[in-house]
């Protein structure tokens, strides 16, 4: 049985303070960092270029968490080492040879993740899902913060455990997007060992007690 995690995300931080949130996250129950990549490519939106992801690195104190939402990850997988990730989690749709993208990541000493989008089946990863060490559904679309919790998810955390489980595979189970206080509880019951938060967490008046708080209801 995987403990539950909860991976506040920086996409949601106040990006004027940085350094401000990424010390009350080391401060906090949370068990990791998540930290999306964005390159206005495979999705509309922009985040972090890299002088600023290793800026943020020196001060990180838990696990690092790096979701690439980029064409060609490939390109860019000892950089992310380089820069002191911890996990690396590249596209399905983004990869064309997915398991020497996997083979590639755990040869620089990272863990190796596979994000789904909201339309894609998990069946796709039948043949690969005992070299993924992470799978992040997305339920949201991916691109932006503060986007409502796609329902369907519940089923697709059910399906992919029951994959996971058929293939004796250790994989965990990373839920990312409109996780909040309502849907929390019912993703861990279902499968999932690992909740993104962003706005959940860095908008309320209490980040701190809402990591918390989350970290109680999963428990």
């Amino acid at each position: 049985m995987h403990k539950k995690l909860v991976a506040p995300s920086l996409l949601a931080a106040d990006f004027a303070n940085l350094q401000r949130d990424i010390e009350m996250v080391n401060q906090s129950e949370a068990d990791w960092f998540h930290l999306d990549i964005m390159d206005g490519v495979f999705v509309p939106n922009i985040s972090f270029g890299m002088p600023v992801i290793k800026a943020m690195a020196q001060h990180t104190q838990k696990t690092l968490d790096v979701h690439l939402m980029i064409v060609d990850p490939d390109r860019y997988i000892k950089t992310f080492a380089d820069l002191g990730s911890n996990n690396l989690t590249v596209h399905y749709e983004a990869c064309n040879h997915l398991h020497r993208t996997l083979q590639s990541i755990k040869a620089e000493g990272m863990k190796a993740g596979v994000a789904l989008n909201p339309h894609t089946s998990i069946k796709l990863l039948e043949d690969t899902i005992q070299d993924i060490d992470l799978v992040c559904l997305m339920s949201v679309n991916p691109g932006f913060g503060g986007q409502s919790f796609i329902e369907n998810t519940y089923q697709k955390v059910a399906d992919l455990k029951n994959l996971i489980e058929q293939k004796n595979s250790n994989t965990l189970i990373e839920i990312d997007g409109g996780v909040n206080a309502t849907n929390a509880k019912k993703l861990v019951e279902v499968g999932a060992d690992v909740l993104v938060a962003g706005s959940f967490v860095f908008k309320s008046d209490d980040p701190t007690a809402t990591i918390k708080a989350l970290k109680e209801q999963i428990a």
